[in-house]
């Protein structure tokens, strides 16, 4: 008679990649947000591991939770097996014939700088599947499916970020605002993201703007964008975002005067062995395209 022993079970794989975020993010709240559920999930998962283990992981105060010896002992290598395993789920979807190509980018980029680049792409690659997930921080582009992300940030040295243009900053508004216009007494336009802006390129410039903080709040730039288009006020214009309005016509820039941000519009990429085969192509493109066309003048 054969024997068919019962073969002892390890722990769900949703409970031990619970506890690898929050190892790696020392939060329950963070890990929570990497992986799109709830903290008490995340909690629930990480109690569920320490009851199979016979072990605390995390100790738990008033002030949050912080690994335990047990906890710091094992992240490391919990974190290098999903590493592996997230390498291994992109090679597989990379081996698909038309393997579609994931962007992530931020909001206000996926309304206002990406479309047009799409669209040549589509006009040079009908046979790529492009799709785009917008999203206020980038993603772990070493764990998560994205080929490429498209955000602000800080510039690095490093050869997974390619810059694109510096952010740099100057008021827009209606052409038909433009004239005569007093910026200290003119409807200011914010962006929630951005709410210093004024304040960054009225030090910048010494120009006064009188209450930097004045005027409404919206709470994705590209809504700010058709406000200032409609004649409601005077946004501080991203270059970056408000080539095309001010291309077309529908902006116009109120001041020859602009200041730096500090960060710069870059391309994220994933490691080079975990590239999809067709991200060169599509990276040069973005570059291509994402150089600024020249700047209409401004009125003073």
């Amino acid at each position: 008679m054969a024997v068919a022993p019962r073969r002892p079970k390890g722990p769900p794989l949703n409970a031990l990649r619970a506890f690898e975020a929050a190892a790696r993010l020392e939060s329950f709240v963070s890990a929570a947000e990497e992986l799109g559920v709830t903290a008490g999930a995340v909690s629930q998962h990480v109690k569920a591991l320490e009851a199979w283990a016979g072990t605390t992981l995390f100790d738990r105060s008033a002030h949050g939770v912080s690994l335990s010896s047990s906890g710091r002992q094992l992240r490391a290598e919990f974190t290098q097996a999903f590493d592996l395993l997230a390498a291994a789920t992109q090679s597989l979807r990379n081996l698909a014939p038309n393997p579609e190509i994931h962007i992530a980018a931020l909001p206000s980029i996926a309304q206002l700088w990406l479309p047009p680049r799409l669209e040549k792409l589509r006009e040079r690659r009908p046979d790529l599947n492009v799709s785009v997930t917008a999203m206020e921080t980038p993603p772990s582009l070493s764990r998560e499916l994205y080929d490429l992300s498209v955000f602000f940030s800080v510039p690095a040295e490093s050869p997974d970020q390619i810059v694109l243009a510096e952010d740099i900053i100057f008021p827009v508004c209606s052409p038909r605002l433009a004239d005569g216009l007093d910026l200290e007494a003119t409807q200011l336009l914010h962006d929630q993201t951005w709410q210093d802006d004024w304040t960054v390129w009225s030090e910048a410039t010494g120009i006064s703007v009188g209450d930097p903080k004045r005027g409404p709040r919206h709470s994705l730039y590209a809504l700010a964008v058709e406000e200032a288009k409609s004649g409601a006020g005077v946004l501080m214009g991203h270059s970056c975002l408000v080539e095309q309005a001010l291309l077309s016509g529908q902006l116009k820039r109120v001041s020859t005067q602009s200041a730096g941000t500090g960060q710069v519009l870059a391309l994220g990429l994933p490691h080079r062995t975990r590239r999809h085969p067709g991200l060169d192509e599509v990276v040069s493109l973005l570059q291509e395209a994402g150089k600024h066309p020249p700047e209409p003048d401004a009125e003073s």
